[in-house]
């Protein structure tokens, strides 16, 4: 049961995800034409980039540096922080907080390869 008062964390929309990775994987400031030279798999227009980027800026997970002529855009989180709040989240909402029945689940899917189950007996271990 999700607990009452708990503020919902924003989520990243599919396009948002998209321009997350370049600005993960540009490791420093970076222009909106340098994010959208960088953009693949779809037509993107400068205004959409800037749209998108105005989006994160308000849900938090970008920031925009306007004291120069140029608007430098950096992340306000890594990938890595974010990946596990999702991470949380997920198995909080689908799996009622428990790794066995994500585990199990993937497992039942055929998600889990023999490789897969060795990472994760190394990573037990270690706790």
């Amino acid at each position: 049961m999700p607990t009452q008062g708990k503020k919902k964390e924003p989520k990243l929309s599919e396009a948002e995800m998209e321009i997350m990775a370049i600005i993960w994987e540009g490791g420093g400031p970076l222009t909106s034409n340098f994010i959208l030279d960088h953009l693949t798999g779809r037509a993107w227009a400068l205004s959409t980039v800037m749209t998108a980027l105005a989006r994160l800026c308000e849900k938090g997970f970008v920031y925009c540096d306007r004291s120069t002529r140029t608007n430098y855009y950096t992340t306000t989180l890594t990938r890595d922080e974010y990946l596990e709040r999702e991470s949380r989240d997920f198995l909080e909402k689908m799996h009622g907080n428990s790794i066995a029945s994500m585990v199990t689940a993937l497992n039942n899917s055929g998600a889990i390869n023999e490789e897969d189950l060795n990472e994760l007996r190394k990573i037990l271990d270690k706790k």
